[in-house]
């Protein structure tokens, strides 16, 4: 038998990460996890709780220990292709020898898109909510470790789902499938208990929705992040696929 493909997506938020998961559904030979770490990273930051609509019910409901997460991860052969939807704020000080084994993409955002949809939902949001930070940080660490991995950016995906697909398929080295272009306008059994709060455009949906710029003004509480998130964000897009 064939050794386990481990595919663990970084995400920020906001980055179609939920659809991205969806796409992975619909294979033959992969299961999907959502976030198995959000309630560790919710154990980790009590202040968290206030802003995190759903917190207490994902505590009470998920492992909150990090390094049990990990290794179910790691010794999890439920299918030939697993796939970890992750957002990289949930990864904290964890040890990231795993990584060696796992198949690692990063998925970015161009912030003027993502900070006003993800300020709707959690206001106010800083660096470190919104992850561009902890993705080059990311980067340089499986740099340093000499550990492959590849980039997404969201509006790539949007604007040719099937190439993006493809070469993301090639770098996983696994057979690209059409079935990823479309899935059902329906909740999946793999959300997470949060789905409620953050997954009502993707039940609605039944593939990749064509980009469209944001037609609202850019909100002015939010200028200084933006050009923080800039400052990582051009740097994190020199790695796309």
């Amino acid at each position: 038998m064939n050794k386990v493909k481990r595919i663990c997506l970084w995400s920020g938020p906001r980055n179609i990460s939920t659809a991205l998961m969806y796409s992975f559904a619909q294979r033959t030979d992969t299961k999907v996890y959502d976030e198995p770490l959000y309630a560790y990273y919710l154990k980790r930051h009590p202040e968290a709780h206030s802003y995190h609509p759903g917190a207490k019910d994902i505590l009470a409901t998920m492992e909150n220990c990090g390094d049990n997460v990990v290794n179910a991860m790691m010794s999890n052969e439920e299918k030939p292709v697993l796939f970890f939807k992750h957002m990289t704020h949930h990864l904290l000080d964890l040890d990231r020898e795993f990584m060696k084994d796992t198949i690692n993409i990063i998925l970015t955002r161009d912030p003027i898109d993502m900070l006003p949809s993800f300020d709707k939902v959690i206001q106010n949001p800083t660096i470190d909510d919104v992850g561009y930070a902890l993705h080059l940080d990311l980067i340089n660490y499986f740099n340093k470790e000499d550990i492959p991995f590849t980039v997404l950016d969201s509006r790539m995906v949007l604007d040719n789902p099937e190439g993006t697909l493809k070469k993301l398929c090639q770098f996983i080295q696994i057979p690209f499938e059409t079935s990823m272009l479309n899935w059902q306008p329906q909740q999946r059994q793999e959300d997470g208990i949060w789905a409620k709060y953050w997954y009502s455009s993707v039940h609605k949906s039944n593939g990749f929705q064509k980009y469209k710029p944001k037609s609202e003004v850019f909100p002015n509480h939010l200028i200084p992040l933006l050009n923080e998130s800039k400052s990582y964000y051009n740097k994190i897009v020199e790695y796309v696929i």
